[in-house]
């Protein structure tokens, strides 16, 4: 008896799995090209470059203005958020990354149609696209975000949600697409890892612009805009600089050694920022400022940026000696110069930022870490690739961001009125203000 028992439990295992395996649907086969470990990296990334608008960015920017816009200025950040999440939902990301075509993609993900829990993007098929699609969001809203801090203290609330609008539609969207999408950048070897054209030169280009066309905030260069809580500011930088980790380290779509190289490469530009950007100070002022060393950090992380998946550790401090000197260079002697009122400089961290380090990943590639090479390994075809990449954008963002002020322009006032920008915008644009 017992021998016929096992005999017939042989028999049976056969039968059980195969009818097991029929029972498989075709949508849980594809989900054996998801990888568990790059799905669990990619949320964790999100979540960290999410967190460097709300809070870093908020706290960062809100720290170095006076203490009559601080709340203003955070829900700068926040209405960035909550619009842009909405938008790229809706068409952001289709435009963006959905279709190969040179200049933008197509509707075909309108509000996620035909997005399904087990569906990839060709660009990242180990991680569900959903979640591809989610950490996209988290660049186009802080890239956004960014702007604001060029026209902090003087921006009308409701010009500012339009001019987001429009700005997120026609500057990053297709910058985003023309780099990352499939694009004609893109597709004519432009390197940008993780943001230095479609984040940081687009951004600080288009806040140079917009801080030209409002004009100069009442009191600049006569009366003390000293910032409210540099302790903000310094904890803002920590976000930050934390966040940048999953900002460039999760560029790699996936849990591999390259992530790791681009967030090893961007942790030591912050350091070499910070330290040579307080190094400059000292001497030339004799005290490096707390306000200098942050921003030297956030000029390292900005500059490696574009380069970080693509070059060796010891290049990132390399790269941050040059951000934290020529950055500063821009936020000092080039600002003086041409007397524009960049109230948070970021064209001459993030701007020049991006544009030195968009240059820099086409001296410094390596092809065992990126698969490209740049000049260094006798390539200096992508030096002149990256100018071409760089122009494109400064024209574009430069450009878009001017017609787009002055189309706000003719529906609600850019600027707040003289009366309120003394009062503060807290008051007189959210009728808040701290204590």
């Amino acid at each position: 008896m017992a021998g016929l028992v096992r005999r017939a439990a042989r028999t049976a295992a056969p039968i059980a799995i195969a009818f097991a395996t029929s029972l498989v649907t075709p949508a849980q086969a594809a989900t054996s090209d998801i990888s568990p470990a790059d799905t669990a990296w990619m949320i964790v990334a999100t979540a960290l470059v999410l967190m460097m608008t709300i809070p870093g960015l908020a706290l960062f920017y809100s720290g170095m203005v006076r203490k009559k816009n601080v709340l203003a200025t955070m829900a700068q950040s926040l209405a960035a958020v909550t619009m842009i999440s909405i938008l790229w939902v809706a068409f952001g990301y289709s435009l963006a990354f959905v279709g190969d075509g040179p200049w933008l993609g197509t509707l075909d993900r309108w509000f996620l149609a035909g997005m399904t829990m087990d569906s990839v993007h060709p660009g990242a098929k180990t991680i569900p696209e959903a979640l591809f699609m989610l950490y996209q969001m988290t660049f186009a809203i802080i890239t956004v975000a960014l702007v604001a801090g060029s026209v902090a203290d003087r921006m009308r609330f409701s010009a500012y949600l339009l001019f987001s609008i429009g700005w997120f539609i026609f500057v990053y969207i297709p910058l985003a697409h023309w780099v990352w999408g499939g694009g004609f950048l893109g597709s004519m070897g432009v390197l940008d890892f993780a943001g230095g054209l479609v984040v940081h030169l687009s951004a600080g280009t288009g806040g140079l612009v917009a801080a030209t066309v409002m004009g100069r905030r009442y009191g600049y260069g006569s009366e003390n805009l000293s910032p409210f809580d540099l302790s903000l500011a310094v904890m803002g930088t920590g976000l930050l600089w934390v966040g940048w980790f999953g900002f460039n380290g999760g560029s790699a779509l996936a849990a591999n050694s390259r992530a790791v190289m681009a967030i090893i490469a961007t942790h030591l530009a912050a350091c070499a920022g910070a330290l040579t950007w307080g190094a400059i100070e000292w001497s030339t002022r004799r005290k490096p400022s707390v306000l200098g060393m942050i921003s030297g950090a956030v000029a390292g992380l900005g500059t490696i940026t574009p380069a970080s998946g693509y070059v060796a550790p010891w290049h990132g401090i390399v790269i941050g000696i040059v951000a934290g000197a020529i950055c500063y260079w821009a936020c000092t002697w080039l600002k003086q110069r041409f007397n524009y009122d960049d109230s948070l400089d970021v064209f001459g961290v993030h701007g020049i930022g991006g544009l030195t380090g968009t240059l820099l990943a086409g001296v410094f590639a390596t092809s065992a870490i990126g698969g490209t090479s740049g000049l260094f390994e006798n390539h200096p075809q992508q030096v002149l690739i990256q100018l071409y990449g760089i122009a494109v954008t400064f024209v574009w963002s430069g450009g878009a961001t001017f017609i787009l002020l002055k189309l706000v322009g003719l529906f609600v006032p850019l600027r707040v009125s003289k009366e309120h920008e003394l009062e503060g915008l807290d008051i007189s644009q959210h009728g808040e203000a701290l204590q």
